[in-house]
């Protein structure tokens, strides 16, 4: 594109905005198309795509300014990263502005320390050494700079994948079937699905794979008591609805009455009539408690440092601390506690993030089977076999987006013992 004063500006207006981050930047950057409503599609798809490319390469672009002005990191983006040609940017910048974008172009990262290269803060680098050498590291890092591709779910109480790729084929939109999830799509650019004809009818759902798996890791059956733990907008309850045929009973909790209030658009679209959505308090509201033992499957999708999904949220990487990490850790451990007592002798509790972190994953897990000798662990490898999903990450599910393109994602199957074998 030819780039104009007023639309660098813009550029770099938003991205003064955006880098306090003290709301997550899709908010900020939806705020601030609000409020400056003069902006053209082209404008505003070329605002978005700069700041969130900063905010996936910030640690490299700061590396390279000599003073980190929102203004030198939009420059620095738009030469490093977007192969801006300089000849072009010459009408729009000062002559020392010229001279230091010639070093940026030919800047390498090579010399660089891990932390900057992988695009990570120093912390989490620590963190993850312990269980990862540091080409690992490097290449997860650069995995999660990459934008992520659409993902979505067909909803087969309405429709056949089958019959939804013929629809997209015949429109020219290219679309593959996804490689784990059978009831998976792929999309190759970002069409505005949202106003699509088969996404206002319920047909189709915005979903990553990596959470569409976990629906078949927990394998609701028709005529089951469910229930989806840390519901927030409801994709994973309207796939297990789904999983279910809409028969039996669906619960969608949350601490988040603004969440819920998402979830009753798709509800609505997805044709499910097995749904119950419900605010609760805490994880031990009376509404929680009533189930105590009554539940054939659980779904404990956990408030994470959501670390997984830095190639759509790149912004967490400020917005998360060791410090945020502690608080998640003690309320993982109180949600999974709360959540395991409603399941009955031999059903199954499935415990997901979509964090990288041992501390947030396999720690949590193996704390809470030392203190409830009543549950083990099932094998998810085996689990996704029995659906028909050939992915053997071991024992847990361990998903990223370098090995299978999804966001990064982490799951462990439990199952209660049932009393009498045990005594």
């Amino acid at each position: 594109m030819h780039l104009t004063h007023p639309q660098l500006n813009a550029a770099v207006t938003a991205m003064r905005t955006v880098l306090p981050l003290a709301y997550p930047a899709d908010a900020i950057l939806r705020r601030f198309f609000q409020d400056n409503p003069m902006l053209g599609a082209q404008d505003r798809a070329f605002i978005a795509e700069t700041v969130f490319g900063i905010l996936r390469h910030r640690f490299f672009l700061e590396s390279l300014a000599k003073q980190v002005t929102p203004r030198t990191l939009v420059l620095a983006f738009l030469v490093k990263f977007q192969g801006m040609n300089l000849r072009e940017l010459t009408p729009l910048i000062s002559e020392s502005e010229a001279k230091w974008l010639v070093e940026v172009k030919a800047s390498k990262p090579d010399a660089l320390p891990l932390a900057i290269r992988a695009e990570f803060p120093a912390w989490l680098v620590e963190k993850l050494q312990p269980d990862m050498p540091d080409q690992d590291i490097l290449e997860l890092g650069l995995s999660l700079q990459q934008p992520a591709p659409l993902d979505l779910r067909v909803n087969t109480i309405l429709a056949k994948r089958d019959e939804i790729l013929e629809t997209f084929q015949q429109e020219g939109i290219a679309a593959q079937a996804t490689p784990y999830s059978p009831c998976g799509i792929r999309l190759s650019g970002k069409p505005a699905v949202n106003r699509h004809a088969l996404f206002l009818s319920g047909k189709i759902e915005v979903q990553d794979e990596g959470s569409q798996l976990l629906g078949y890791l927990l394998a609701p059956k028709r005529g089951e008591m469910v229930v989806d733990f840390c519901a927030g907008a409801g994709g994973k309850s309207l796939l297990l609805g789904a999983l279910m045929h809409s028969k039996g009973r669906l619960y969608a909790f949350d601490v988040s009455k603004k969440r819920l209030s998402n979830l009753k658009p798709r509800f609505k679209r997805s044709g499910l009539s097995n749904l119950h959505a419900q605010l609760i308090a805490n994880e031990n509201d009376s509404k929680v408690r009533r189930l105590a033992g009554k539940i054939d499957r659980v779904l404990v999708d956990a408030p994470c440092s959501g670390l997984g999904t830095l190639r759509r949220n790149p912004d967490l990487k400020w917005r998360q601390s060791p410090q945020s990490i502690e608080e998640l850790k003690a309320k993982q451990a109180a949600i999974l506690s709360a959540a395991a007592s409603l399941l009955k002798p031999g059903g199954r509790l499935v415990y997901a993030t979509c964090s990288l972190l041992p501390e947030e994953n396999q720690a949590i897990v193996s704390d809470f089977l030392a203190t409830h000798p009543q549950f083990t662990l099932l094998n998810c490898s085996e689990l996704l076999a029995q659906q028909k999903i050939s992915l053997n990450t071991g024992e847990f599910l361990q998903l990223s987006p370098r090995l299978h393109q999804t966001d990064g994602f982490f799951a462990a199957a439990l199952t209660r013992i049932d009393a009498a074998k045990t005594e």
